[in-house]
This record gives C-alpha cells, sequence and structure tokens, in this order.
C-alpha cells in the first residue's frame, strides 16, 4: 500500500521543532472538533494526544487543544480543513491537505508554493489516490500473525510495520480501512491487546512514477517547502 509522503526524518532530526509541535496541537484540536472531547468513541483524538505525548508536547497544551477543538470554555477555535490538488515537478500527483482560520491567506501562500508546480483544480489527480484509514499499531510478543488480526478486526489489508514505535519483542502493523469503519477497527485491534499510535484518514497513491535520483531530489524539495508551511496539515504524493 502506498503512505502519506514524509521528509526521511522530518519529525526526529526536524531543525523546526515549534511548527511540528503546532501541527500535532492542531492535530487534536481537529479530532476534538469531530469526535468530541472524550477519548471514548474518538479513537483520532486518542492518537494524536499519544502522538503528541511522544514528542513532549507539555500536558496543559494537550488539555487546551482538546477544550479548543471541542468548544469547551472561551477558548473555542475554528479552524478549517481545506484540499488541494495538483501536481508537483514532474507531473507527481499531490494533495494538501490544510487547516487554517484564514483560507484566504493559505489560497495565497499555497498559490506561490506551487509556483514550481501545478496547482490543479478539486478532482484533478484525487481520482489517482484511494480515500483509506490508516492505523498504526504494536503488540507484546514477536511474529504475531498480523494477516489473521486484520481479518478479525475487520480491516481491508494490512502491512508489517517496524517504526519507532516498535520495539524488540513487539510486532507492528499498518492496517488499511474503509474511513467508516476506522473508529471499529480501531477498537477491534484495542480488544485484540494492539496498543493504537496512529489512526488517520489517509489518501493512498494507487500508482508511483518512476522518476531518476536527481528528479526524486527536486520533487522531495518542493514536498518539503509545502510541508513546512503552518497551515499544511499532511502532504500526500505518488512518490516512493
Amino acid at each position: 500500500m502506498g503512505a502519506q509522503w514524509k521528509h526521511a526524518g522530518r519529525i526526529a532530526n526536524s531543525s523546526k521543532r515549534g511548527a511540528l509541535l503546532s501541527k500535532l496541537v492542531k492535530e487534536i484540536i481537529v479530532a476534538a472538533k469531530t469526535g468530541g472531547a472524550s477519548y471514548d468513541g474518538n479513537s483520532r483524538l486518542r492518537a494524536a494526544v499519544e502522538s503528541a505525548k511522544k514528542q513532549s508536547v507539555p500536558r496543559d497544551n494537550i488539555e487546551r487543544a482538546i477544550k479548543k477543538g471541542a468548544g469547551i470554555g472561551d477558548e473555542a477555535v475554528h479552524y478549517e480543513l481545506i484540499t488541494y490538488e495538483g501536481f508537483a515537478p514532474h507531473q507527481i500527483p499531490v494533495i494538501v491537505e490544510c487547516l487554517t482560520d484564514n483560507k484566504n491567506r493559505t489560497a495565497a501562500d499555497i498559490r506561490v508554493l506551487f509556483r514550481k508546480g501545478q496547482l490543479g483544480a478539486m478532482g484533478s489527480v484525487g481520482w489517482q489516490f484511494d480515500r483509506m484509514g490508516v492505523i498504526e499499531a504494536a503488540r507484546e510478543g514477536a511474529g504475531y500473525d498480523i494477516e489473521e488480526a486484520a481479518i478479525e478486526a475487520g480491516a481491508q489489508n494490512v502491512d508489517a510495520f517496524t517504526g519507532d514505535d516498535v520495539v524488540s519483542g513487539q510486532t507492528g502493523a499498518t492496517f488499511f480501512c474503509d474511513v467508516t469503519d476506522l473508529d471499529t477497527v480501531n477498537k477491534a485491534l484495542s480488544t485484540q491487546g494492539w496498543i493504537v499510535t496512529k489512526s488517520e484518514m489517509n489518501y493512498l497513491a494507487k500508482s508511483f512514477m518512476d522518476l531518476a535520483e536527481e528528479q526524486k531530489k527536486e520533487v522531495a524539495e518542493f514536498l518539503n517547502a509545502v510541508d513546512e508551511h503552518d497551515d499544511v496539515h499532511r502532504v500526500y504524493a505518488a512518490l516512493k
């Protein structure tokens, strides 16, 4: 399966930690806005908080973000989710999700960022991606049968996962499901003993283009510049 584009080592080595923490807090706000402030029944919020904790986001910041998203108290904030489609250099299809409190500002900035690519209309590249629920999880015990776990949880597909959240003696996996089944699969995996570390609705590229190394570098530089913008939440590209 494809995966969200991510600059290699961006989280571990980012020199712009403040921007990273801002994105993590925004994800908590949106998760609380769409699913409520309670962890029960809001797997996206649970995963967002877990990701923030792993990056040492202070507890007070996490709690304020939840209240802002859920509209609790005087700190309610309103972010709009805006999606842009287009092409990176060498005609690589790209989808950019932005969270913004000023869509006019964001639209102007995205147009500038796409000068080295090509900004398209809605639907121009979306057909080249599948909208899927993506869950990364780990559980105690090496060599666990991840395909059996996927079937029991109602996931459509599964890949082995060996990210930073998986330690020796554990089995890690990335589960893929319909977006409407995301919370159901989350709960089923938790019941089986899996610890969910990421739960998102992603765009997964159906195919990838072959590029020379120098071309890949040019595309990666473009995607990295887009990803570093404060309003950009996630970037998806048909690039391995």
